[in-house]
């Protein structure tokens, strides 16, 4: 019997994490997000894979992505379901090397197998989208320490959101690991704090990880993890 076919992406231009509506927030959002994307850039500055192929899952329409930062690649292969913002997305100038693929990479517990299977040799850049979509089974940090520990991976994603304004700002990168609460008293002061959980605390295991925050909304906070996974690393 032959294996079950790959999951392909469907267009999806009206999804409420995506589509239109984001697009639309972009637009409007673009300066209150701008300190959010300097921390992304900074982020992905310090972030240097070997691999020249680099595998980009969920960037949208690049928007957090800085000028320049697909020209550091040979090939860049990008899964992106909104058709709006592939098409955004290439007319970037430093899309030059860009192209898509269909595969649905975070659909089916084998996604991540399948992707690791089609791109042996690339460097993986999830953008954002990790907590943006539940696990299909598990959760992400196992899925990725399961079918990715041999790839060069990185990703920012969406640790927790509220409605709550947050007492300071300032991106921070703790030394060492420490729990959730922690994390969030570095930003909120004392008491109760109402949070949608989003399954991505510590996705990279028990090491250290850098936060920031992306006001989403004028009365929308989220707070965003970035970890940096090198090929070959065990998870601790």
């Amino acid at each position: 019997m032959p294996p079950p076919l790959a999951p392909t992406l469907r267009d999806q231009l009206l999804d409420p994490s995506g589509g239109l509506i984001y697009h639309l927030r972009a637009a409007r959002h673009r300066r209150r997000w701008a300190g959010f994307h300097a921390c992304v850039a900074d982020w992905l500055d310090g972030w240097q894979p070997t691999r020249r192929h680099l595998l980009i899952v969920g960037p949208n329409a690049g928007y957090a992505l800085p000028a320049g930062f697909l020209a550091r690649f040979e090939t860049v292969t990008a899964l992106e379901p909104d058709p709006l913002a592939r098409w955004l997305l290439s007319r970037r100038p430093d899309a030059v090397a860009l192209h898509f693929d269909r595969l649905d990479a975070l659909a089916t517990p084998d996604g991540l197998a399948r992707l690791a299977a089609r791109f042996p040799d690339t460097a993986v850049l999830f953008s954002n989208v990790l907590g943006q979509c539940s696990a299909p089974c598990a959760d992400w940090a196992t899925l990725l320490a399961r079918h990715l520990a041999d790839h060069a991976w990185a990703s920012y994603h969406d640790v927790i959101s509220t409605t709550t304004p947050p007492a300071r700002t300032a991106a921070c990168a703790p030394t060492t690991a420490e729990p959730l609460d922690a994390t969030l008293a570095r930003f909120w002061a004392g008491g109760e704090l109402t949070v949608v959980d989003h399954g991505t605390f510590h996705l990279d295991g028990n090491r250290p990880h850098a936060y920031a925050l992306w006001p989403i909304a004028p009365r929308r906070w989220h707070l965003v993890e970035w970890c940096a996974h090198t090929a070959g690393a065990a998870q601790a």
